[in-house]
């Protein structure tokens, strides 16, 4: 399969390595920094884990800034751009996603959007209602993470959830495959349920 990543923080460059191992994956920054890195194979986190992928695994895996080419042919895009949260205003700051979103549904409406990043419990919803009309694929698959041992929780998961809406089963099935296919664990808890139940 062909799957981009939009964002190469601790949730998008631990999700990039896990389906890389299995899958041809594209990473999405705007930092070109970051992109030469991974393409030089070392890593722009502190994670003890990619770098130990990064030296020692074969994945297929390369980092863009191009984000129109990365998603034009994939099957999926995971969002895992930031969405920093303000206390004060008790506010997620979502236009990264959007901003993600628009661009698949332009260059690639059949691809399937799995949104990985911190979002407020109903947006996917709301995502919906906004994009209503469009044939827009979206899922909703909460992270379970460390800082720093972001790939080790994603190799060695307590669970996997995919929220999806009624229509998407198939694809939140896979989904959860590729995530199953990548750890090192077998039988791990998956969990389906509706994106609005999943979290989101």
């Amino acid at each position: 399969m062909k799957i981009a990543v939009a964002g190469t923080g601790y949730v998008g460059l631990s999700m990039a390595t896990l389906l890389a191992q299995h899958h041809s994956v594209v990473a999405v920054d705007v930092v070109a920094e970051k992109v030469d890195k991974i393409n030089r194979r070392e890593s722009p986190i502190a994670d003890e884990y990619v770098l130990r992928y990064f030296a020692e695994k074969e994945l297929d895996l390369t980092a863009t800034l191009d984000a129109t080419a990365a998603y034009c042919d994939a099957d999926f895009v995971v969002v895992a751009v930031p969405t920093n949260y303000d206390p004060c205003k008790n506010f997620f700051d979502t236009h990264l996603v959007e901003d993600v979103i628009d661009v698949v549904l332009e260059v690639n409406p059949s691809a399937t959007i799995v949104i990985k990043s911190t979002i407020p419990v109903g947006y996917c919803a709301v995502l919906y209602e906004k994009y209503a009309g469009r044939s827009m694929k979206l899922l909703f698959s909460p992270e379970f993470l460390r800082e720093s041992m972001a790939l080790y929780d994603n190799l060695y998961p307590s669970r996997i959830i995919v929220g999806h809406p009624d229509g998407l089963e198939e694809a939140a099935i896979t989904f959860a495959r590729l995530l199953q296919a990548g750890a090192t664990t077998d039988d791990v808890p998956t969990l389906f349920m509706g994106v609005t139940e999943g979290g989101a």
